[in-house]
């Protein structure tokens, strides 16, 4: 004799097919379930567990875990769903960014192993900091901290940033691969990510590439504007300056956007750079041969 929920399947499957929402946590699991338990004519005792179960495997519902080493996150799929929809899923307001929205925008030839998604920290108040260069020249000596949030799936890796509050400046939507719904940093934004971190972005060498695949595609006033909106403290214009100099795409007006904010100390383009060239123009520290 078929028990109430292999009764009730047809109306339950009719009902995950109409659902624009394909990716869902376990709350929302249990909330689809107790909305129509009366309708679909579910017993009280039919738990959240089984229900996940039973659809798991009599029908189209998939577990996907991902085993991030601070705290593991299960999502379920109804049906077959992008990766880039999966990942976008994993917390709220995330947003792709560094060497993945470089690869979105076509800023590199490239398909990174590693999909940076960017989880906004909450505002925070700043006491204003003074630069004082013993300190700078100290802390760019030591090794870069890498995020290690990192878990695998389907043969890639997905790393979660813990990243400064901006309240996601310079964040856009635009159709994926598939034609699915993307957040990722706008090109502006993405060139100021990379610089500042050029890690997670393929290195110096492929900042700069990106920098010029980019001069047909990026404003300068709107990544200027955005760069004081944020506000960083450390000189980061500096680093952004000498990219847009490099490239060798860009005009003098350009790079005066820059220019304007100054050179109060010596900067780095990033941690540990063995036996550096050095910019006058716009004091920068950099690796032999960039450019």
């Amino acid at each position: 004799m078929p028990t109430r929920i292999q009764i009730a399947k047809a109306d339950i499957v009719d009902y995950f097919d109409t659902l624009s929402e394909k990716v869902f946590d376990g709350a929302e699991i249990a909330g689809i379930l107790e909305e129509n338990r009366r309708f679909w004519r579910l017993a009280e005792s039919m738990t959240t567990r089984a229900f996940i179960e039973f659809l798991n495997v009599r029908a189209r519902l998939k577990i996907v875990r991902f085993d991030f080493p601070y705290r593991p996150i299960i999502q379920y799929t109804w049906g077959e769903v992008s990766l880039y929809t999966v990942v976008l899923s994993l917390k709220p307001d995330c947003y792709f960014s560094h060497y993945t929205a470089m690869h979105l925008h076509e800023l590199t030839d490239q398909v990174p192993k590693i999909i940076n998604v960017n989880v906004e920290q909450g505002p925070k108040r700043r006491r204003p900091v003074e630069l004082v260069q013993e300190r700078v020249d100290l802390a760019f000596r030591r090794p870069t901290r890498l995020c290690n949030n990192v878990a695998e799936y389907e043969g890639r890796q997905v790393r979660l940033l813990n990243g400064q509050y901006t309240g996601n400046s310079g964040v856009m939507n635009m159709p994926g691969p598939e034609g699915e719904a993307l957040r990722l940093t706008d090109v502006e934004r993405t060139l100021i990510d990379i610089a500042v971190r050029p890690e997670y972005s393929g290195g110096p060498f492929e900042v700069l590439a990106a920098y010029r695949r980019a001069a047909d595609k990026v404003s300068i006033n709107r990544l200027a504007a955005l760069l004081k909106k944020i506000d960083f403290i450390y000189p980061l214009h500096q680093v952004i300056g000498f990219y847009l100099e490099r490239a060798g795409t860009y005009k003098k007006a350009q790079l005066e956007l820059l220019a304007k904010f100054g050179t109060k100390c010596d900067f780095y383009l990033m941690h540990q750079i063995a036996a550096p060239d050095y910019s006058s123009r716009w004091r920068l520290y950099y690796p032999k041969g960039l450019g």
